[in-house]
């Protein structure tokens, strides 16, 4: 698994060098630097699904405008997958016996880098991969691993906000999930 995140960021940085030496010979002056903080909510996907029913979380987005319509960006926060309620029923000879029980929640540290590229004045569409650490286990015994992220997604955006819908995949250890989400975002020009 270390080598693929070790390819995954060569390759990220060979693409981000591609492109920062295409642009920057296309357009002398560079777009301002961008700092935007977000909440998100989504539907989890895969296994994610069996113990949370909705996710929500908060993220931080820095940006950097190669020109109107290429920008990088690199993007942390954090996810928390809300643990399902669960009720199960037991007959025996003498009486039922109903029980509910609340799922642990799955919490997650994204850290990702990403290209948006604007194919209007406000559309985009955008790319990011970066590695994703889970902060607490959902089940006891269960180990807090790292995920490799891949996150396709369009979005609107203006001078301060961002609105956006991308499917967040979360794959390594056997263990692989997504959710399909929507960001909303305040940002300004640093």
């Amino acid at each position: 698994m270390k080598n693929k995140f070790k390819f995954l960021a060569i390759a990220v940085t060979a693409v981000s060098i591609f492109f920062a030496n295409q642009v920057k010979a296309q357009t002398p002056t560079p777009s301002a630097w961008r700092f935007g903080v977000g909440v998100e909510g989504g539907i989890p996907t895969g296994n994610a699904n069996t113990i949370s029913s909705f996710e929500l979380g908060g993220t931080a987005r820095l940006q950097y405008g190669f020109s109107k319509n290429l920008a990088l960006t690199l993007t942390s926060g954090y996810y928390n997958f809300f643990g399902k309620t669960y009720t199960s029923t037991f007959t025996d000879a003498t009486s039922t016996t109903t029980v509910t029980v609340k799922g642990r929640s799955l919490g997650m540290v994204p850290v990702k880098a990403g290209i948006k590229y604007f194919f209007t004045d406000n559309l985009y569409v955008a790319g990011e991969a970066g590695a994703g650490f889970e902060a607490h286990e959902p089940v006891d015994g269960a180990t807090k691993d790292t995920k490799l992220i891949l996150s396709p997604g369009i979005g609107w955006a203006n001078k301060h906000w961002d609105v956006g819908a991308r499917y967040e995949n979360f794959s390594g250890q056997s263990n692989n999930y997504g959710v399909a989400a929507l960001r909303l975002a305040y940002g300004f020009g640093l």
